[in-house]
């Protein structure tokens, strides 16, 4: 199949009365079928060609995940128009004013949440002539209409000529654009990835290639529905398979949605979820947390079962094997008496997470594939549609990005692009359908990005004797040493942060410096209940260079002789460390809206403190300034 269209057509056909949609707007979830979504699309559409629509037409999507986002987008595709879809982390104007401005969005469907981002910006845009209003709203402003009325107008039209969408949707070929897709924009503008019908079927086939996902699976979409892979593994990999997702409870505030989820979880029973590292780390703490609250015993027990489970499974991909077979009647006890308990908070009957978004540290691995709930770590990005590998039920080895899809060349390349042969690392560079056709309006981006088909993807890595991928980092987050030898500190952060309970979030520094330095936000939580069980006060100094201190030995855990000890070159370990009392996060602008780390504007806010890092006094970490940062952590509100 070429387009999306054909996609949902044959879904339909095949799977039209299976549950497509399972959305919760009062006190239990309602499920609606792939026909009648694909009613409601078909009414959509018409009424888009009613009021002016016409072929590619770019129409922007503003709204969290529910039942109209994905009859929005289909019903824009039907009609021949180009959906823009947009993050519901767009919290400046700016922000979005430039992707409607750049894209040459002509209109915007908006929910209720969302709207009052377009309040003052609507009139700022000339070239912006409606906001369709998913909900309606206390009253209508001159551009605003509502999405009940223009489905009201493509019934009219449906009755009168049905052919004129008919006519509209069949003329869509593969090559057609379906989404212009924003890159975050970190560190200059953000550039518009156009996506066409077969670049989205193509990664779809190529998806599942790596797993069975069979009509009966249902998953909640956790992750917002604009993310590419939310887009591709989440909603049209399951339409095509007639399987089901569910979006979670909308809440009045993010927050509100947010605390949704547990319960959205429960209700829904999902199969398989999605998961970003950052959203990974959060279920681990609140498992963890619940471990705690039943006592000391309990949260021992926990430590031994997992510890057991750690030397049994390995890396997946030996597991079991040799010796390890002797501790199979262990694992299965402490599989019946405890992780059997934590898996029933998912439902019962997760099989797995699909792991993406960013490098996922190996201990974080471990952990979920011990509960038996494993979280199985893919690759990909906007770029390729973006599924590039992925771990599987069928195939996995632990700190791996999985192995290629079906349909895909990869190679590994040197600065002068020269393929490397395998085990040497390189950047990774891969050809097949489902590569971009480009950035929009920006020729110079798109001829440096792709290369006689090639997609240069701008991340470092290596493919092992067995045919996995190892994803390293971006080439543009490298760190330079003194001697000009270059590193990527993504995996040592996220083993910082991953392995210990104390280190919420790391950045390591070094710009052509004679060694590394790290800036460390503490898990203020963590360290308050450790300061309680050591009878310290963290008012006093003792309690300061104790806390300090641990933070130290965390850190040491990956030097010679200790714990970590292989895990990376000895260079590359900071030398000096800096306490924050602020965290990264999306409102301060040192996160961005897939989470990660805006390394820029981290270094930026905090160059006095770099600089400081780089002096003697700075190397022992109980110095006055961490002193300092550490007693406002602990104090502030």
């Amino acid at each position: 199949m070429q387009t999306i269209i054909e996609l949902f057509e044959e879904s339909v056909r095949k799977y039209g009365d299976n549950p497509l949609m399972l959305e919760k707007t009062t006190d239990k979830y309602k499920s609606t079928t792939y026909k009648e979504i694909r009613q409601a699309v078909t009414e959509f559409a018409a009424g888009l060609i009613s009021i002016g629509i016409e072929k590619g037409d770019r129409i922007a999507l503003l709204s969290e995940g529910r039942n109209d986002w994905v009859i929005s987008e289909l019903a824009v595709l039907y009609a021949g128009a180009i959906n823009i879809p947009l993050s519901v982390k767009l919290g400046d104007a700016s922000e979005i004013k430039f992707r409607l401005e750049h894209s040459g969005t002509r209109m915007i469907i908006v929910s209720e949440g969302q709207a009052h981002k377009l309040k003052d910006l609507k009139n700022e845009l000339p070239g912006l002539e409606k906001v369709i209003l998913l909900d309606k709203p206390e009253q209508l402003d001159e551009k605003d209409i509502l999405y009940s009325d223009i489905r009201e107008s493509g019934r009219k039209m449906l009755d009168a000529d049905p052919e004129k969408l008919n006519s509209s949707w069949k003329s869509i070929k593969g090559d057609d654009y379906a989404n212009i897709c924003y890159t975050s924009g970190t560190t200059a503008d953000p550039k518009g990835i156009i996506l066409s019908h077969r670049n989205y079927t193509a990664n779809v086939e190529q998806a599942r290639s790596l797993m069975d996902v069979p009509e009966w699976y249902t998953t909640l979409l956790i992750l917002p529905w604009d993310h590419a892979f939310a887009h591709t593994a989440g909603i049209y990999t399951l339409i095509s398979s007639g399987a089901s997702m569910a979006s979670i409870q909308v809440g009045k505030t993010p927050m509100e949605t947010l605390k949704n989820i547990p319960q959205n979880i429960k209700e829904i029973r999902p199969v398989f979820l999605l998961s970003v590292p950052a959203l990974a780390k959060n279920f681990r703490k609140n498992i963890e947390s619940g471990v705690r609250q039943k006592g000391k015993v309990a949260k021992k027990l926990f430590d031994w079962g997992l510890g057991v489970a750690y030397k049994y499974n390995g890396t997946g991909w030996d597991k079991g094997r040799g010796m390890r077979v002797l501790l199979k009647p262990l694992v299965a006890l402490f599989d019946k008496i405890l992780f059997s308990k934590v898996r029933e908070n998912f439902g019962g009957r997760l099989k797995f997470f699909i792991g993406g978004g960013a490098l996922l540290d190996i201990e974080l691995q471990r952990f979920f594939y011990a509960l038996g709930i494993p979280m199985f770590q893919g690759y990909g990005l906007s770029e390729a549609s973006p599924i590039i590998s992925s771990n599987s039920e069928r195939k996995h080895k632990l700190g791996s990005s999985g192995y290629l899809v079906s349909d895909i060349e990869l190679k590994i390349c040197d600065e002068d692009k020269n393929e490397l042969p395998t085990g040497e690392k390189g950047e990774i560079v891969v050809k097949g359908e489902n590569v971009m056709e480009g950035y929009w309006q920006n020729e110079e981006a798109t001829a440096s990005t792709i290369v006689d088909g090639w997609l240069y993807t701008g991340d470092m890595g290596y493919i092992d004797e067995d045919g996995f991928l190892y994803v390293l980092g971006r080439f543009k987050s490298l760190l330079i040493s003194d001697d000009g030898e270059k590193y990527s500190p993504e995996g040592i952060e996220e083993a910082f942060t991953g392995q210990s309970a104390f280190i919420d979030q790391c950045m390591l520094y070094n710009n052509q410096n004679p060694y590394t330095v790290a800036l460390i936000v503490p898990n203020k939580e963590a360290l308050k209940r450790w300061l309680k069980e050591k009878n310290l006060k963290p008012e006093t100094r003792e309690g300061q260079i104790a806390m300090l201190k641990l933070i130290e030995l965390e850190l040491n855990e990956y030097r010679i002789g200790r714990k970590y000890e292989k895990m990376f070159p000895q260079r590359w370990l900071p030398a000096s460390v800096g306490i924050l009392e602020e965290a990264f996060t999306e409102s301060n602008q040192l996160l961005n809206s897939t989470l990660k780390i805006v390394r820029g504007k981290i270094t930026e806010r905090y160059k006095d403190r770099i600089d400081y890092l780089y002096t003697g006094e700075a190397k022992d970490i109980c110095n006055p300034v961490n002193i300092e940062a550490v007693n406002n952590l602990m104090f502030q509100k």
